[in-house]
């Protein structure tokens, strides 16, 4: 049994040093399991703190997560984290690209800020527990009137309860260098709330995470916090307009960051009707 323990605990520094694939699949675990202890440790606190499920849970989250990012070799070079100095509700927008996304948001997440997510989310163990004391909002995706009902309470919500919401405006992951067309969800919300929307870019992670190749390296992820778009006066004839502009300049931002040639890309075949 000494002889066992004693040559695993010389095999994996090997295959550490010497694989990318087993450094990927070793990360990504690592990853998921020390969140979901993370989850575990947060929920007692949460309840302690709130009494249960409320916004304020969002800061015990940050401040567990924060130092996550040590682990995996990330850092993030963030700016334009003064546009969320913004008094009142508001609506922050980002591109989405896979889980470790969680790590950049509990960067600059601003105080009474949580999220917009899958209902799938709330049945992930001990992280969809926390998700759920954190006051993060959940949608079902496959049923759209669903997702309109939940977006309607929620913009009054921010209203009655000055929050600020996080939406994934793209609606799945995607890391195909590029940003895909914006539901409307995110831009309905905001002017139902008459609300700013700030967008929130992250660069591409495909100099350090390709997830097809099964590569996890070290890397700086690039996280750019751009001036609000105002909503004031707009109805919902204006929400494939302000979705078209939100989509080209967070577009434009993230080529930009992440080292990319543009190519000529719309948001969505019928966006504007």
């Amino acid at each position: 049994m000494d002889a066992l323990l004693v040559f695993l605990l010389l095999l994996v520094p090997l295959l550490l040093w010497t694989s990318s694939t087993f450094v990927f699949y070793f990360k990504k675990c690592f990853y998921v399991a020390y969140m979901m202890i993370l989850a575990a440790i947060a929920i007692p606190l949460s309840i302690l703190k709130s009494g249960g499920r409320d916004i304020e849970n969002m800061r015990v989250i940050r401040a567990l997560v924060r130092h996550v990012k040590y682990f995996l070799g990330l850092r993030f070079d963030v700016s334009g984290l003064e546009h969320l100095q913004t008094e009142g509700p508001y609506v922050i927008i980002s591109n989405h690209q896979s889980s470790l996304d969680v790590l950049g948001l509990m960067e600059v997440l601003p105080d009474r800020c949580t999220m917009v997510a899958k209902k799938e989310l709330v049945y992930a163990g001990t992280v969809g527990i926390v998700c759920w004391l954190g006051g993060i909002v959940f949608i079902n995706r496959k049923k759209t009137s669903d997702a309109k009902s939940v977006m309607a309470d929620a913009a009054k919500t921010m209203l009655d309860d000055q929050i600020r919401l996080w939406v994934f405006p793209e609606g799945t992951r995607n890391q195909r260098g590029d940003l895909l067309p914006f539901k409307k969800g995110a831009f309905h919300l905001a002017v139902q709330a008459q609300a700013p929307i700030i967008p929130i870019v992250f660069s591409s992670y495909s100099n350090f995470y390709l997830r097809k190749q099964k590569q996890f390296n070290s890397g700086t992820i690039t996280l750019k916090i751009l001036p609000k778009i105002e909503t004031k006066g707009m109805t919902s004839n204006d929400v494939a307009d302000l979705s078209d502009k939100s989509y080209d300049l967070m577009r434009s931002v993230f080529l930009d960051i992440s080292g990319s040639a543009p190519v000529t890309q719309s948001n969505g075949p019928s966006s504007r009707h």
